[in-house]
């Protein structure tokens, strides 16, 4: 059977749900597949149906993420093959696709808000470690695209992009939400939540959407007083607080304007890290416990505000996204262990040590685009791309006395560090997607950006060398590229491929003019080229689907920190590569049952000796890329009564062992990196739906499974950072129990 251009966009809108039923879960599992919407995403900055977009794509829509009470990162990995989070401390987080990571301060994945490119984008301000950890609560889904993403999202996406799509207000319907949940954390306290959205039409071209939330997470690690720290409970605990404001004009099918506001908050006292054997990474002491000298914190502050507008003007549609964005971190750090010593040995005077930082990074974006109607033999996209950012990072070191946090007088200045930055991108993008044939179609992109940036350094202190200034510039011009052939094997199966190259900027070292010629003063950006081949298919009562992806990536010229002549700096190293394979594969083999696994095999390898401070060498594994992820989703819901539903569900997912951070000592010691064991975490749910009200009860880890997701070094300037040469190693959270109410008016 053949079908035209446009009978194929309908066919296809038709059944797009079922195909995205291999990553997103249905939002009432009862629903017959007939009555499943279609899923459309926002991948190529237009609205398509999913098994349109020639790539691999995840999607979890904001009903799964509810139901799974997933509202951070580490809640929902599971979810998405091929993503990993390496986290500790909540807002702290790495995030991973397709095992692109070798540790380093800039990031390799893009964060997304709806149209708002979200942090840093230079390697100055440690966008790495400081991804956007949004709220879930009232998002229409969340996007996962694997791969270089250079075409549409530009710099540091190498691994791919992770997109937050929010709901937008509504013009037909009031609506009144209010959710709230208590959890108990096995060695630990008790956690709530609560949250809330209204949705007010205020007119019929004009209408209004909030959310507020609040989270308090108990923590579970303590303080034991191990070589002499505090004793203490719990010292891990977090809060997490704020709210999205969005107003939508449409005074016409031709014109819209929505205008959004987002504050929320991050405040952990601790991080979720534990004093683990440098070896077997295993607790060191038969519990989960820290030493903590000086009560740490890390305070998290998200602002973003964006006003987006559409326009059609007949042969295209016009678009302008206008963003501005803050986030700004304050921290204290506890050194009291490593230097505490040092400075009782220097100035005679016993004391804890701490360290407090600042990192703010205001960034302003402009996008304008025009793209064509859908239909015809040709279809395409053509903007430009505006980002300036100012970056901060101020941190100072400072002795206080035993027990408290009193500075103690009399001593010189110790260490203080002022590295503003500015990064400045423009970009130009264009993709077009030819209807070679009724079922061949080919996508073609390009863009071609030029980023300037410009650093400062100021510091003083007798552990800083005295006081110093100097600064560096750079500049640079990238071009990245992606091709990708699609062909519909039937109405229901088709097959693409896809090569696409991204890159992550480079950027100044900020050295003493005094410094060897040798020392670079600049870095280059790295790029990575993906080769990958997919297979999407349903079956014909589109109770059943599958999709595949193989990929291979290389990797060159990897960003990474090392010493040159005495001075850390950023450098470009050699290659690393990244192969495997993706799968999504879903059924309903009766109404109400739904049943879904999905996985990756990924081999993520260093191809050349990555340097003495990094500590990798060739063929070592990358950091935290397991060469083996399995999850299995299952959900049933009945009807118990004409008043009521009952349903019930559960998830198991397997982690394979995995690569731990590069250490240098320890791979010269043993010949390998150190190793994070394999883990399985069992999580279910269940729950009674009573049309206004839900209740649900849930446990998360249900075993109780001890999984490692980050690690520290174990010595630094010479001395151990923690008693009796631990490492500090970050777990993922113990069981935890708890019960939600979701209410509707």
């Amino acid at each position: 059977m053949t079908w035209g251009i446009y009978g194929r966009r309908a066919a296809l809108a038709a059944s797009a749900a079922i195909a995205a039923l291999a990553s997103v879960e249905a939002a009432r599992a009862d629903e017959a597949p007939t009555d499943v919407e279609a899923v459309v995403v926002t991948a190529q900055k237009r609205e398509q149906a999913l098994v349109e977009v020639p790539q691999s794509i995840s999607v979890v829509s904001g009903s799964t993420l509810e139901r799974q009470q997933a509202v951070t990162f580490s809640d929902y990995v599971k979810l998405v093959p091929g993503l990993q989070v390496v986290q500790s401390t909540p807002g702290n987080a790495r995030l991973i696709i397709r095992g692109i990571n070798t540790g380093g301060i800039a990031s390799t994945v893009g964060v997304y808000m709806d149209e708002t490119p979200f942090g840093s984008s230079s390697g100055l301000v440690n966008g790495a470690v400081l991804a956007g950890d949004f709220d879930t609560f009232d998002v229409a889904r969340v996007e996962v695209l694997r791969g270089p993403q250079g075409t549409f999202y530009g710099a540091s996406s190498l691994g791919g992009v992770l997109k937050f799509v929010t709901n937008e207000p509504e013009f037909d319907r009031h609506v009144v939400r209010a959710r709230a949940n208590l959890e108990t954390v096995k060695g630990g306290g008790e956690s709530y939540g609560a949250a809330g959205v209204v949705n007010i039409p205020l007119g019929e071209t004009l209408a209004f959407r909030a959310t507020g939330t609040y989270r308090e997470s108990a923590g579970f690690i303590d303080s034991i007083g191990t070589g002499g720290s505090d004793i203490a409970k719990d010292i891990d605990d977090s809060r997490s607080y704020g709210g999205r404001a969005s107003l939508l004009f449409r005074p016409s099918d031709r014109l819209s304007l929505r205008l959004t506001a987002l504050a929320q908050n991050i405040e952990a006292d601790s991080a979720s890290t534990v004093e683990a054997d440098p070896t077997t990474l295993e607790p060191l002491y038969g519990r989960l416990s820290l030493s903590q000298f000086v009560p740490t914190f890390s305070d998290l502050r998200y602002r973003v505000y964006n006003a987006t507008g559409e326009a059609d003007l007949g042969f295209a549609t016009l678009t302008s996204s206008t963003s501005y964005s803050t986030q700004k971190q304050k921290l204290r750090d506890d050194y009291t262990f490593n230097l505490s010593g040092l400075i009782e040995a220097v100035f005679g005077v016993p004391n804890e040590f701490l360290l407090n930082q600042n990192t703010n990074n205001e960034k302003f974006t402009q996008e304008v685009r025009l793209s064509s109607k859908e239909g015809g033999r040709l279809e395409w996209l053509a903007g430009l791309y505006y980002n300036n950012e100012d970056g901060l990072i101020r941190q100072r070191l400072v002795a206080v006395q035993p027990g408290t946090l009193t500075e103690i007088g009399g001593l010189p200045v110790l260490g203080t560090t002022l590295l503003p930055s500015k990064y400045e991108e423009i970009a130009g993008f264009a993709n077009a997607t030819l209807h070679l044939t009724d079922r061949f179609h080919l996508d073609l992109g390009g863009r071609y950006s030029r980023n300037e940036q410009s650093a400062e350094q100021t510091s003083d202190g007798a552990l800083a060398g005295g006081p110093q200034s100097f600064s560096q510039d750079s500049s640079e011009e990238v071009f990245t590229y992606s091709i990708a052939p699609r062909f519909e094997l039937t109405e229901t199966a088709s097959v693409y491929a896809r090569v696409a190259k991204g890159f992550r900027p480079g950027g100044p070292n900020v050295v003493p003019p005094s410094a060897p010629p040798e020392v670079p003063r600049s870095y280059d950006s790295d790029s990575a080229l993906s080769y990958e081949v997919g297979f999407k298919a349903e079956t014909a009562d589109r109770r059943g689907s599958i999709d595949v992806a193989l990929f291979h990536i290389d990797w060159k010229d990897i960003q990474l920190l090392a010493a040159v002549n005495g001075f850390g700096v950023n450098i470009n190293g050699g290659k690393a590569k990244s192969e495997g394979v993706e799968f999504n594969a879903a059924y309903q083999p009766k109404d109400g049952l739904f049943l879904s696994l999905n996985g990756a095999y990924t081999n993520a390898k260093l191809k050349d000796d990555a340097g003495p401070l990094v500590g990798g060498m060739a063929g070592d594994r990358l950091p935290f890329s397991p060469k083996l992820t399995l999850s299995f989703n299952a959900d049933y819901r009945w009807q118990v009564s004409d008043t009521m539903e009952a349903f019930v569900g559960g998830s198991v997912r397997h982690v394979s062992s995995q690569s731990a951070a590069f250490d240098a000592d320890f791979r010269a010691a043993n010949g390998r990196q150190r190793e994070a064991e394999d883990y399985q975490v069992v999580d279910l749910r269940a729950g009674v739906d009573l049309g206004r009200f839900v209740i649900e009860a849930y446990a998360k880890n249900l075993g109780d499974s001890y999984g490692v997701v980050s690690t520290s070094a174990v010595t630094a300037n010479g001395f151990d950072i923690y008693p009796n040469g631990a490492i500090a190693a970050g777990v993922i959270r113990p069981r935890s129990i708890g019960v939600a109410v979701t209410a509707e008016f």
